[in-house]
C-alpha cells in the first residue's frame, strides 16, 4: 500500500512537470510569435490548448483520488495542497499563452510601435520568473522561489510605465488608440503571468519549508 502511495506521488510530480515545461513552452512560442509578427506560429499555440486543458484535468483527478484514498498527512499532504494550486496557476498561465497569441495578427502591422514600449523587457522578467518558478518545483529550491517573489515589484513597476506611455500616445494621435489599446492589455496579461509565477514560488516554499508568505513577504521585514 505505502509503494503504491509513493508511485501515485512521482507520477502526480511527473505531471506536474509535464504540464510546468508544457505552459512554459507555450508562453517562449506566443512571445516569439508576438515580437517577430509570425501569425502561423500564434495559430499553434492556440491549437496546443486542449493539451493543457487535459493535462490539467489529469492532475486535478489524480489529487482527487489520492485524498479520497490515501489519507495523506504531513509533508504528504502539503504536496497535495501545493500540486492543486500550482496546478491552477500552471493552467491559468496556459491561459495567458492563448491570449498573447491572440493579440499578434492585431499588432502585426504595428511591429515598430510595439518595439518602442517596454513590453519586452517586461516579458524578458516575467519570463524568467515563470521558468524559475517552475523550476524551484523540480528542484524543491525555496532560494530560486525566493528570487522569483524579489522580481514581482519590478514587472508592476513596468505595467504602471507602460499604462502612461499608451495614455499619453494615444493622446498624441488618435490612430494609435486600437494598438496601443492591444499592448495595454498584452501589458495586464504579462503582469498576471508574473503573479502566477509568484504564486507557484509561494507554494513552493510552503511546500519544502512548511511556511506561508504573502505577496508583501518583504515589506513585512523592513525596520
Amino acid at each position: 500500500m505505502e509503494r503504491r502511495f509513493e508511485k501515485e506521488l512521482d507520477d502526480l510530480k511527473a505531471n506536474l512537470t509535464r504540464m510546468g515545461r508544457l505552459v512554459d513552452g507555450q508562453i517562449d512560442l506566443a512571445c516569439h510569435a508576438l515580437f517577430y509578427a509570425d501569425v502561423e506560429l500564434a495559430r499553434q499555440v492556440l491549437n496546443k490548448d486542449g493539451s493543457v486543458n487535459e493535462l490539467d484535468t489529469l492532475i486535478d483527478k489524480q489529487c482527487q483520488e489520492i485524498f479520497a484514498l490515501s489519507q495523506p498527512v504531513a509533508v504528504d499532504l502539503r504536496l497535495l495542497m501545493a500540486a492543486l494550486k500550482i496546478n491552477n496557476n500552471l493552467e491559468r498561465i496556459g491561459d495567458i499563452a492563448v491570449n498573447i497569441a491572440e493579440r499578434v495578427e492585431p499588432l502585426s502591422a504595428h511591429h515598430a510601435f510595439l518595439k518602442g514600449t517596454r513590453l519586452a523587457e517586461m516579458v524578458q522578467i516575467a519570463r524568467i520568473m515563470v521558468n524559475d518558478s517552475i523550476a524551484s518545483f523540480i528542484e524543491s529550491n525555496p532560494r530560486l522561489a525566493n528570487l522569483v517573489l524579489e522580481s514581482d515589484d519590478v514587472v508592476d513597476s513596468l505595467d504602471a510605465t507602460i499604462f502612461r506611455q499608451m495614455v499619453r500616445e494615444m493622446q498624441r494621435d488618435h490612430s494609435l488608440i486600437e494598438p496601443a489599446s492591444h499592448i495595454l492589455v498584452l501589458s495586464r496579461h504579462i503582469e498576471r503571468l508574473a503573479d502566477h509565477a509568484t504564486n507557484i514560488a509561494e507554494d513552493v516554499i510552503f511546500l519544502v519549508e512548511a511556511k506561508i508568505v504573502k505577496h508583501n513577504a518583504f515589506e513585512e521585514h523592513e525596520p
